[in-house]
């Protein structure tokens, strides 16, 4: 590898890691101090929001390693363009051109780094991060299989869902057993579809019942009283979203065959997975975005009028960085009420900036 690769890889690197300590580190700050105060009141000891806080580094270096290489690049390539370094490579015959060979190098290795990050550390602390929150913290009992079958306890209910919809706030089979003080059941619902109709809960009706049976228990006979109701009927199940939500596995909390696994198994009951199978299609989309934002980076940093200001040339930078954030996830958005296929959804985003990045490089002189 020539001694310039070598230099360019070296500062890059070098100032990706200072950013990626600074922005962790200021992330892990506010958050301490923003949930102390649950923590304490859980009586949790401090050991165990700086657990809690050390699970989560693997989710925030995924957030921000593609911005922590834009500003890398941009910086290494301004300060070489500051001390007329990238003057005297053309006065040496070497175009600004061949600088793009390692930093697409340096891209690629960004982009497999992310992608083991997000595949292998981030779903198992963000399932042991989430478990603290909700387990220990906000102190909600539930359970979920492998099967992905939610079970929800309180004192005296317990309900269970096989599958929910969280982008429609459906609820599909679900079963709700309601006991007295001495554990005998006094009420049993069933339903084969439930969905949450907020505009009713000041009738503390919260959930639209299809497919309705309900058993129950006649304290004079002993006997359950069956009714069948085909729906909608409104009900009060003792659960909200949130509380599903918070159970329910996420896609960020799978592997590759986890999340295929998943779809393949909630598809083969008849359950939509339109929202998993985007999610399948950006967890390969997301970490090329660490080349392409060297690219643009490099085409930024190349132009004469940027050039000449590095913190007009790093603005630039995060902007195009934010533009592509807002642009991918409206098309995430899209792919997610299914306006488009799942993998267009996930690689437009890509796409489109991969040509910006190219026009970009070929403006440069």
């Amino acid at each position: 590898m020539p001694i310039l690769y070598r230099y360019l890889i070296h500062q890059i690197l070098r100032y990706a890691a200072v950013i990626l300590i600074i922005v962790v580190g200021i992330y892990l700050v506010v958050d301490f101090f923003e949930r102390i105060d649950n923590f304490m009141e859980a009586g949790l000891a401090v050991s165990r929001t700086l657990t809690y806080l050390a699970y989560k580094i693997p989710m925030i270096i995924a957030q921000i390693l593609p911005v922590a290489l834009l500003l890398a690049v941009m910086v290494t390539l301004g300060m070489m363009g500051k001390h007329n370094e990238v003057v005297a490579l053309k006065s040496g015959g070497i175009s600004y051109h061949c600088l793009v060979k390692p930093l697409v190098g340096t891209g690629i290795l960004f982009s497999l780094l992310l992608f083991i990050t997000a595949e292998v550390l981030v779903p198992v602390t963000s399932a042991k991060s989430n478990a603290i929150w909700w387990g220990e913290v906000k102190q909600r009992s539930a359970v979920i299989s492998q099967e992905k079958n939610i079970w929800l306890k309180d004192d005296q209910r317990i309900a269970h869902i096989k599958y929910y919809d969280r982008g429609a706030r459906t609820a599909h089979g679900i079963t709700v057993y309601v006991f007295d003080r001495a554990f005998r059941l006094i009420r049993r619902i069933d339903a084969v579809k439930a969905v949450y109709d907020p505009s009713h809960i000041a009738k503390a009706v919260e959930w639209q019942l299809f497919g309705l049976m309900k058993q129950v228990l006649d304290p004079a006979s002993g006997q359950y009283r069956v009714t069948l109701e085909d729906g909608p009927v409104g009900f009060n199940l003792g659960i909200t979203p949130e509380n599903l939500e918070t159970v329910v596995k996420k896609s960020e909390e799978m592997s590759l065959l986890e999340l295929h696994a998943y779809i393949q198994r909630i598809e083969s009951e008849g359950y939509d997975a339109t929202r998993y199978r985007v999610d399948l299609y950006a967890k390969t989309a997301f970490p090329f975005i660490c080349v392409i934002l060297s690219l643009i980076s490099a085409g930024i940093a190349g132009r004469r009028n940027i050039r000449d200001g590095l913190p007009a040339g790093i603005a630039y930078g995060i902007g195009i960085a934010f533009l592509y954030w807002i642009f991918y996830s409206f098309c995430i958005s899209i792919g997610y009420g299914g306006m488009l296929p799942p993998a267009v959804a996930a690689w437009t985003a890509n796409f489109l900036f991969l040509c910006v990045a190219v026009i970009t490089l070929m403006s440069v002189a």
